[in-house]
């Protein structure tokens, strides 16, 4: 019966949603993430940080949108639970410092009570980072308690026996190439209405999609749901970041892995057209055959993805259908996007994409 009721209703909830939430509105994201990066530069520590850190020995993991939840049919984190605690013992093994974006907790579908009984684990690999200063935590939409709520600090500290404060976004303060650079690191739903108090949003995921989602056993954090809107956010938070000056923007919200302003498809599709230009017959047969592959999975691609300019990052996230999670990784004088896979029933880290800081500011 669920099966049927899956076929049923798949697509005229996912209508629904789309119809009824909110489109991204340029203006106000632009004026939103202006705000902030203003507000952390002229007063850090109050919105954000500014974090300064050498190019080569600096170490950061970002992760976002880990969307922890209840352990019920709604709860996308669960299959990404092994991933996530794998990476988290790799990075502090490593010493690296973790940023975790927005939307750690999905507090629009549950209690914070729910989330702390079914996420031990998870909270203790992260306290690891806490109780060593090497964790900034950033609050998204999903997980807007932290930021509005009079006690959430006492939550906190419960949660990490640490205290925690929670930031709106960090500034990493990096010279590359002989340049002054910033990385600005926050969520990315600012200036969003579907994500930044819509009313329809927030009644219909907590009094509808919820318990539709847990009954059906939905998972709909893949680019294949509103691939169209997410890359329509994607291309807003690119165009803000193109008018700064000597800075790259990382953000989470969308789900959708962005490296140097380009999807995975959009960078085959630009490889491709590079291959045909260069004549290389054997690659631009390798390069369809891995685009038929995936573009199943877009529903929209960038007009001008060969000439984006690289200023735009984002995490994806931590709660793939398949238990996969992406990240953005800062080591070794290089930015990288890593996906954590479960293969032979071990959890391995794959580097998708790689290019030094040094590199990259040329461009920029």
């Amino acid at each position: 019966m669920r099966k049927l009721f899956q076929k049923i209703l798949l697509k005229p909830v996912l209508w629904a949603t789309v119809k009824f939430s909110s489109r991204p509105d340029k203006e106000k994201i632009f004026r939103a993430l202006d705000k902030l990066y203003r507000n952390i530069l002229d007063e850090p520590g109050k919105k954000g940080l500014i974090i300064p850190f050498d190019g080569h020995s600096g170490k950061f993991i970002i992760f976002s949108d880990q969307h922890k939840g209840a352990r019920n049919g709604a709860d996308d984190f669960t299959q990404s639970e092994p991933n996530y605690l794998a990476a988290l013992d790799y990075y502090n093994t490593n010493e690296f410092s973790f940023i975790s974006m927005g939307d750690s907790e999905e507090l629009w579908e549950n209690s914070l009570s729910q989330v702390k009984k079914f996420n031990e684990a998870t909270f203790e690999a992260e306290r690891n980072f806490a109780q060593q200063n090497r964790f900034i935590k950033i609050f998204g939409n999903h997980d807007l308690y932290w930021d509005n709520d009079p006690i959430a600090w006492w939550h906190l500290k419960k949660i990490y026996k640490e205290d925690v404060k929670i930031y709106e976004g960090a500034v990493l303060a990096v010279t590359a190439g002989n340049k002054p650079i910033h990385i600005f690191c926050t969520h990315g739903h600012q200036g969003d209405a579907n994500s930044d108090g819509n009313w329809f949003s927030k009644f219909f995921v907590a009094n509808i999609w919820a318990p539709l989602q847990a009954y059906l056993r939905i998972n709909p954090n893949t680019p294949a749901y509103d691939g169209e809107k997410k890359t329509l956010h994607n291309d807003i938070m690119y165009e803000w970041s193109s008018l700064q000056k000597d800075l790259l923007l990382v953000t989470g919200h969308t789900h959708q892995p962005v490296f140097t302003s380009l999807t995975h498809l959009e960078r085959l599709y630009k490889k491709f057209q590079l291959a045909k230009q260069g004549n290389k017959a054997e690659q631009v047969t390798e390069l369809q055959n891995e685009i038929r592959k995936i573009e199943k999975e877009f529903s929209a691609v960038a007009v001008d993805y060969m000439s984006m300019k690289p200023f735009y990052f984002n995490s994806g996230c931590c709660c793939f259908s398949d238990g996969d999670i992406t990240g953005i990784e800062i080591a070794d004088g290089c930015i990288r996007l890593v996906k954590w896979k479960r293969k032979e029933e071990q959890s391995q880290r794959e580097v998708l994409e790689s290019i030094s800081l040094a590199e990259l500011v040329i461009n920029i």
